[in-house]
């Protein structure tokens, strides 16, 4: 199970991006966290889809709108995995899955960003796990900004993206339950 919570950061930057005609500096947005989490979906011996969530995300963005570069660094805490069935959590933390007595957080570093004229609509970098770093594409579905440039400034929108759990070495269960995890984010983000 991969959590991209860091993908909800990547959506923050990709609001901060949509509102660049009124930045055209370098600027730092941080997550909100009561707004910032990632959802997981993996299917279940093909019948259910099994479903989870992390957070809240910890990062921050630093964005050149005029430059169209910037950075991305997200924190996920694995602990806080939630699937709603506390028995099922713990077995997903467990050495073979998540691993999290060893790794107990993950993390989402991007400085790669592709835009469609004005709008950001990708954010490209690695997702580490298990201390396993692998590439992760996150694609924005939506996202806005409401406030002006500058401090208080909010942006966030919604992102998702795919990992394969078996190159993170989360191999348990396999095919019962799929090597294929969807990665669903929502994030907000506060300018400084």
């Amino acid at each position: 199970m991969t959590p991209t919570a860091l993908l909800r950061f990547a959506l923050a930057l990709g609001g901060a991006v949509a509102c660049g005609g009124a930045a055209a500096q370098a600027r730092t947005f941080e997550l909100d966290p009561a707004q910032s989490w990632v959802q997981f979906e993996v299917q279940h011996f093909g019948t259910s889809t099994l479903r989870g969530r992390f957070g809240p995300l910890r990062g921050e963005v630093d964005l050149d709108v005029a430059a169209r570069r910037g950075k991305v660094g997200v924190t996920i805490d694995l602990t806080s995995l939630d699937t709603g069935f506390k028995p099922l959590d713990s077995r997903l933390k467990e050495a073979d899955l998540l691993d999290i007595t060893a790794q107990p957080r993950a993390y989402f570093v991007a400085e790669r960003f592709r835009f469609d004229g004005e709008r950001l609509i990708e954010v490209r970098g690695e997702f580490t796990l298990r201390g396993v770093g692998v590439p992760l594409s996150l694609h924005a579905q939506r996202f806005s900004c409401l406030g002006g440039p500058g401090p208080g400034q909010r942006c966030g929108g919604d992102f998702v993206g795919e990992l394969r759990r078996s190159e993170f070495g989360a191999t348990f269960g396999l095919p019962f339950v799929a090597d294929r995890v969807q990665l669903r984010l929502q994030v907000e983000a506060v300018a400084r």
